[in-house]
């Protein structure tokens, strides 16, 4: 991966807000800090819990609780599927696009194969395409057995920063 998050390589020299505590709960390394530092991982991710292992514009690895994302009928919400695999394809889109240019989700689709209704979801995104104007990525979501949840697929336009 190419080192678009060292100040003076593209990324902010100082942070516009702290969000160091909240990138290191998220599982952000410390190397991308300066790219994140202005917005942090966002309200959504931090609520819903989710936490990153791997992160490349090819591979994304990131896991999300059960608890707290439920449905009313006990299992977790669909949406809370397309919510991983939204942050998963759109963190990817933007390590892609570098500095001075912006990810933005055109398109997201998901089939659901399994429900669960308690664990760690884990979420596996692929680069299927890292061209210049579109990025696309698969999303697998498995649980904790390595069964297959949801199958994603989430589409970004990349565009110069506004």
């Amino acid at each position: 991966m190419s080192d678009i998050f060292t100040p003076g390589n593209g990324a902010p020299s100082e942070p516009v807000n702290d969000f160091t505590d909240e990138l290191n709960e998220a599982g952000i390394p410390p190397e991308m800090h300066g790219w994140l530092s202005a917005n942090g991982v966002g309200p959504l991710v931090v609520k819903m819990g989710i936490r990153f292992s791997e992160l490349s514009a090819e591979r994304l690895v990131a896991t999300m609780p059960v608890k707290g994302n439920e449905q009313v009928a006990g299992i977790l919400h669909g949406g809370a599927h397309l919510v991983l695999a939204e942050t998963l394809g759109s963190f990817g889109a933007a390590v892609h696009a570098g500095p001075g240019r912006q990810a933005l989700g055109i398109e997201i689709g998901a089939t659901h194969h399994r429900a669960i209704a308690s664990g760690i979801v884990t979420g596996t995104a692929t680069a299927i395409h890292l061209g210049g104007t579109l990025v696309t990525h698969e999303v697998i979501m498995t649980d904790e057995q390595g069964r297959r949840l949801s199958t994603a697929r989430i589409t970004n336009m990349i565009r110069d920063a506004r």
